[in-house]
């Protein structure tokens, strides 16, 4: 099963310390070939925010995508670069702006 694409489809849920604190996200991605679609939805504080992902890839390698963020007026790129290790975890490198590189695992979710 070497291949990414269509492992990665689904909903992937991801839990890590950034400077403003906890953040929860759930990253919900569909693959097709080598184009990856999806949103995150992020948690903080008790307030949910949806955004959709663009310029999703997925390579041999593993996956990337931006996360768009608007933060007070301005638009920041989250840049993403996942490794699937195992069938239910990705590693993820993302990047904020010029500011921050944050390392998350995000867990698949089941579905019941």
């Amino acid at each position: 099963a070497g291949t990414f694409d269509a492992e990665a489809t689904g909903k992937w849920k991801a839990e890590f310390e950034t400077q403003i604190g906890v953040q929860k996200y759930t990253y919900e991605f569909k693959v097709e070939g080598e184009k990856l679609t999806g949103k995150a939805i992020g948690e903080r504080a008790g307030e949910k925010a949806e955004v959709v992902l663009s310029e999703g890839k997925v390579t041999k390698d593993g996956i990337s995508f931006v996360q768009p963020l608007s933060f007070q007026g301005q638009e920041i790129r989250i840049t993403y670069q996942g490794k699937l290790t195992g069938d239910d975890e990705i590693k993820f490198t993302r990047k904020i702006g010029d500011f921050a590189t944050e390392e998350l695992v995000a867990k698949r979710v089941k579905e019941k």
